[in-house]
């Protein structure tokens, strides 16, 4: 009585319970990567792209410290020009200083005078001849200081003639030569920091190149039947295109910390060591070494463009080669010269 009357589909039952099992213990393998997630090429090259990401970031923080330094001390001297009198026999050199100061100030664009006393004047040449010195002994210039509006600058010339009219051994600096000086430093650093990036891009789309080409002669069997049994060339740049994207954004993303930290570093040890020979000797060299949040920001595009570059590099030198499989395929004749596959 606990039988089925039907022994057919109690067989097809119990097979069909057999089949569910089975399929629940499948287990569906993931689809392995063409290359190998980590490999001593890849690892090369990472280190590659990190050094040329740390020479780039480190050129682009230069000029931009530059630049920034420059403008520091083009907007510096464009507020102000210098009257020098130089000392004469029988010259009252206090009313002199100050008919030049009224003098000047007399001009529209003009906002204030300053005349450089003793005291000032001997701080300016203590570091040359020291200290304690008797200006009365010495036939030293003496200055006056007009602070200008950059907006509306003075009539330099006007100003010029009436001081020589007036006060015959007053001359006039409006400071022209070390602007123009300025801007042409100015511009040829960022001239020679441009061509340095480009040496730097220029060397590293190479590498790429050769590391993609290495890669695609170890693997050059897997790319062919994969291309043979109807893989599309997109989908094999797509997975070249991922292996070197991360590369590339841990290499680029190492170089730019590391630049970015040294800036950073730099800086910090700048400002905590103000007013010492060593931090008064840099900044005369150097400048500051803050760049800033944009010299910050322009590192960060640096490590993407860097990144993008090799990408793209790569998923170009992938299509080349399939290309070329597929030339030599249709024509064996020309694959003299083309690695073997």
């Amino acid at each position: 009585m606990g039988r089925s009357q039907f022994p057919e589909e109690e067989t097809t039952k119990n097979g069909r319970q057999d089949t569910a099992r089975r399929r629940t213990e499948m287990h569906v393998r993931s689809t392995a990567a063409i290359l190998p997630p980590a490999n001593i090429q890849g690892n090369a090259l990472m280190v590659v792209i990190a050094i040329m990401a740390f020479l780039a970031c480190l050129t682009l923080g230069a000029v931009s410290m530059v630049r920034a330094t420059a403008a520091g001390w083009q907007s510096q001297i464009s507020r102000e020009i210098t009257i020098q009198i130089k000392p004469a026999e029988g010259l009252d050199m206090d009313a002199a200083l100050k008919k030049a100061r009224d003098l000047a100030l007399t001009f529209v664009g003009t906002k204030s005078g300053t005349i450089m006393d003793d005291a000032a004047t001997a701080r300016l040449l203590e570091p040359w001849l020291g200290s304690d010195l008797q200006l009365d002994d010495l036939p030293v210039p003496r200055l006056v200081i007009i602070t200008i509006d950059e907006s509306n600058p003075p009539d330099f010339e006007g100003m010029r003639a009436l001081l020589k009219t007036e006060v015959p051994q007053a001359f006039l600096d409006d400071h022209r030569t070390w602007v123009d000086r300025l801007v042409s430093m100015a511009r040829t650093t960022v001239w020679i920091g441009t061509g340095v990036l480009i040496l730097v891009f220029t060397a590293m789309i190479l590498t790429v190149i050769f590391a993609t080409r290495g890669a695609l002669s170890g693997n050059r069997h897997i790319v062919e039947v994969l291309h043979f049994v109807g893989a599309e060339r997109t989908f094999v740049a797509n997975e070249f295109q991922k292996h070197f994207l991360k590369i590339s954004l841990k290499g680029s993303a190492v170089g730019g910390v590391v630049a970015a930290l040294l800036f950073a570093t730099a800086s910090l040890w700048q400002s905590n060591s103000r007013a010492t020979p060593e931090s008064e000797q840099a900044m005369a060299l150097f400048g500051s070494f803050t760049i800033g949040w944009n010299g910050y920001l322009g590192i960060f595009a640096t490590m993407l463009i860097i990144a993008l570059l090799t990408t793209l590099t790569a998923r170009f030198t992938v299509m080349r080669t399939i290309d070329e499989i597929d030339l030599v395929r249709s024509d064996p004749s020309r694959s003299d010269g083309l690695p073997p596959s």
